[in-house]
């Protein structure tokens, strides 16, 4: 007795569509076409999980050289002052302290110049 896909074939299809539903034209209407999408989308979300950590770092680390130029420091001698002073932060609340909470990352700042003078001088 051969074995019918019938019930499967409908059964996924349905699961695609389903996935595809508020595309454009085509591609939520269409089987092929609504699989090419879902899953080109797949391989993009995947892709860009990946790159939202990176393009998030980029933004904190723009913000913190911004702040910490206003205060006459670059960001590599801001880190390499933090880290000197043993000060384990991370980018994210410093970013954080730069947008919202200006004195407490003057504080930071001032340790780290202390740190860079020293190691400096």
């Amino acid at each position: 007795m051969r074995v019918k896909k019938g019930m499967t074939a409908h059964r996924r299809h349905h699961k695609i569509l389903k996935l595809a539903k508020g595309y454009r034209g085509a591609r939520h209407r269409q089987f092929k076409k609504a699989n090419e999408s879902v899953m080109k989308a797949g391989f993009y979300a995947y892709r860009d999980r990946k790159n939202k950590k990176r393009d998030f770092r980029r933004l904190w680390i723009i913000r913190i050289n911004a702040a910490a130029r206003s205060y006459g420091l670059t960001y590599s001698r801001l880190i390499a002052g933090l880290t000197k002073a043993g000060v384990a932060v991370d980018r994210k609340l410093l970013a954080i302290l730069a947008v919202s909470d200006s004195a407490a990352f003057a504080k930071f700042v001032e340790l780290a110049k202390e740190q860079w003078d020293k190691q400096n001088a």
